[in-house]
């Protein structure tokens, strides 16, 4: 299928505009001639629709609050605010990025008249209730995503437009009446808007990909909001933006449903969160919770993350075993009746035997209860067992004299000691402290060896806190005297959440999105399965990228821990974002990181997208400022990527030589150059990359290849590697 590509300065052929009135007549003026006259429309269009936008959040802005009391009187104050918010117009986002030309109204079969919509990141209509834009979320977009030659869907015309910043300045169409073009069956015409967009440059947060999505991302944007979807994706496949823009989607499809019940987004540090923050919000939806996973298990005040484990602790921690040996351990605090509660009320006095007590615990137990809510119903149990015997006696009773039952001296000293309460920081920190608590809650599950690695002793103070456990952080130190003084480290956190759960149950959300979840440990994927246990979740990754020490092998193993064994699993070979010379190098490491997935190709062809620069430690600093000054004469972001512990001599470096420059969760600093630890560049991208040392990258512990992986598919235009020692052997 031929598509017409067409530019401000170069004219193309008459048409009406879009909203129907005839072009400029052949009379026009001469400035008038030497513009084309299909962009002049569009912008006009274009001008319009900004108006209507304004217009509408205007009427918003202008509700009075009316709730019946001042409660509902503030909700509804808030519901504006966020209206209005959704509404804001971004002036340097296109407002609509294509059309859409149907042969006759979508579902209106008994309807010839043509029609024409503009499709766009919301929906816009103009005073009287007409659309101008629509939405991409909506059944009519669809056919921008799927239409094709051979399944064209009502379409006689699609259009695709291309911006410089907010200035619409091209057009592209495709025709879907003209006979296919002549080629190789099943070789269709690739979009030059649409690859421009996707190779433009950028600095700063991510953006969405709302004009670029692709067919098979689009099937997974709009799968049903009660399937949960599994995504395999390579180095620049998009599995991120697709993930995001699923949300949005569902939050459209699925308004009342999720904005009931809430949409979590579950990313690997802080870093990436930033990096993907402004996308939802340039979608319209700006009340999605974004969180990592530290501050989704840090629900208490008093938790943070002050130590680090060692690999083998953190992969203990992480395992599902330890879900048993907490649950051991809480239980454990259950204590057998002593003796009988006897309670007098008026002239008699009402007894209930240990025996008794004890099948009523026993009966509590079998239940499979929450510690929590178990400890609430004994209480009941114990005040139903006494009406009961009340009752026999001739007494009337009822609700009133169950609850003062219920509330008696007796019957509360006789579950505090029976029963006691449980508090599940306390919990986690006597397993940890205590080697004899441990052995009795681990015991059958972890060898010695394993209990002597949870040891406190073993323990680090973290430098820079974050997800992912380092062995380098420093010098051992032990448990503090009390839970608040104690160096937590990032699996401890987790295990006090599962310790959580076993006394409360933790509320469910509608949807979660989590990235990078190949990383993610067993104790964490449970911690996030109770998150969605009655919704659905998106779980985004590549097997290949897995840094972790208790990264997963394959996804049914981790689905399974996130109790979505039914899940779909899709996969995304087709990168978009990394050209084909960088990720072909790459992928020689999957030999041996990841030798059963298929290698990724690439949509975008660059021959001078990579270049290998060999030098000496004499020579190094003044290389790698030839690498910047060569990078910093190219737009876009850059990044030098380097084994953590290179950071600072790095920045030292740049910095003698007057280079401004930031460091990545440490420094913020002027220009676009950015030092990133190669533990926090996962999930990033940068138009130009700088990886230096890969063999010290490798060196850094048993997912060292991973990481070298991760750090030489974060470049969208240009990697160089700088190295003075030798390439590990497989990128030779």
């Amino acid at each position: 299928m031929p598509a017409a590509s067409h530019t401000e300065q170069e004219p193309a052929e008459t048409e009406s505009d879009p909203s129907g009135d005839p072009a400029s007549p052949p009379g026009r003026d001469a400035a008038a001639r030497s513009a084309d006259p299909v962009i002049a429309a569009e912008r006009t269009h274009l001008l319009r629709s900004r108006e209507f936008l304004s217009l509408m959040r205007e009427d918003v802005l202008s509700l009075k609050a009316l709730g019946g009391d001042p409660v509902s009187e503030e909700y509804l104050k808030a519901d504006l605010y966020r209206r209005a918010e959704a509404l804001r117009d971004l002036p340097d986002t296109p407002l609509f990025f294509g059309r859409l030309d149907y042969l006759e109204s979508p579902g209106e079969e008994d309807n010839p008249g043509a029609e024409r919509f503009h499709i766009g990141r919301r929906h816009v209509h103009d005073p009287d209730g007409s659309p101008v834009v629509i939405d991409w979320r909506a059944p009519v977009s669809t056919p921008f995503y799927r239409a094709s030659v051979a399944e064209p869907m009502g379409l006689t015309r699609r259009r695709r437009f291309g911006f410089a910043g907010g200035e619409l300045t091209a057009y592209e169409d495709e025709d879907f009446t003209a006979p296919p073009a002549a080629g190789p069956p099943g070789d269709a015409a690739v979009s030059r808007i649409m690859l421009d967009e996707i190779e433009r440059p950028r600095s700063g947060p991510m953006r969405d990909i709302v004009a670029t999505i692709q067919p098979d991302q689009d099937d997974i944007v709009r799968a049903d909001a009660d399937q949960t979807i599994c995504v395999q994706g390579a180095p620049g496949t998009g599995k991120t933006a697709v993930g995001l823009h699923r949300i949005a989607y569902l939050l459209y499809a699925y308004r009342e449903r999720m904005g009931r019940r809430g949409v979590l987004v579950i990313g690997p540090n802080r870093a990436f969160l930033s990096y993907i923050r402004n996308v939802l919000p340039a979608l319209g939806e700006t009340e999605v919770t974004q969180v990592t996973m530290t501050d989704l298990v840090a629900s208490l005040p008093s938790l943070r993350v002050r130590g680090s484990d060692s690999e083998n602790a953190a992969r203990i921690k992480g395992d599902a075993r330890m879900a048993e040996v907490l649950r051991r351990a809480l239980w454990a605090r259950l204590a057998e009746p002593a003796e009988a509660i006897m309670l007098p009320r008026g002239s008699r006095r009402w007894r209930v035997p240990a025996h008794e007590l004890a099948r009523l615990v026993a009966e509590l137990r079998d239940r499979g209860v929450r510690y929590g809510a178990g400890r609430e119903m004994l209480a009941h149990r114990i005040a139903h067992v006494i009406l009961t015997k009340m009752e026999a006696a001739g007494e009337t009773c009822d609700d009133r004299t169950h609850d003062a039952v219920r509330r008696t001296r007796q019957v509360r000293a006789a579950v505090d000691a029976i029963w006691p309460r449980a508090d599940p920081v306390r919990v986690v920190h006597a397993l940890l402290c205590d080697a004899g608590e441990l052995a009795m809650a681990a015991h059958g599950l972890l060898d010695d060896a394993e209990q002597r690695a949870l040891s406190w002793d073993a323990r680090q103070p973290a430098a820079n806190p974050s997800p992912s456990p380092s062995p380098s952080a420093g010098p051992g130190s032990r448990a503090g005297r009390s839970p608040g003084s104690a160096r937590w480290s990032a699996a401890d956190l987790v295990l006090i959440d599962e310790a959580i759960d076993l006394i409360e149950r933790t509320a469910s959300v509608a949807h979660v999105v989590v990235d990078e979840a190949q990383d993610l440990s067993p104790m964490e994927c449970r911690a996030i399965a109770r998150r969605c246990e009655t919704g659905s979740a998106t779980v985004l990754g590549d097997l290949a990228q897995g840094t972790t020490p208790c990264a997963t092998a394959s996804w049914p193993e981790l689905l399974a821990h996130l109790g979505k064994g039914d899940a779909q699993l899709r996969v995304l070979e087709v990168g978009y974002r990394v050209p084909r010379q960088i990720l072909e190098f790459a992928n020689r490491l999957l030999d041996e990181i990841a030798p059963s997935l298929t290698r990724a190709s690439s949509l975008r062809h660059d021959p001078g997208s990579l270049d290998i620069v060999a030098t000496s430690p004499d020579h190094f600093g003044s290389s790698l400022l030839a690498a910047c000054a060569e990078a910093s004469a190219r737009p876009g972001s850059i990044a030098i990527i380097a084994a953590d512990e290179q950071v600072t001599a790095l920045s030292r470096i740049l910095r003698t030589a007057g280079l401004g420059h930031a460091v990545l969760d440490a420094t913020p600093g002027p220009g676009r150059l950015t030092i990133v630890p190669v533990s926090l560049a996962k999930g990033l991208e940068f138009d130009q990359v700088i990886v230096v040392e890969p063999a010290r990258i490798t060196a850094t512990g048993s997912r060292g290849p991973h990481r070298l992986y991760v750090a030489l598919t974060r470049a969208v235009s240009r990697l160089t590697v700088l190295h003075t020692e030798p390439l590990p052997a497989l990128l030779q």
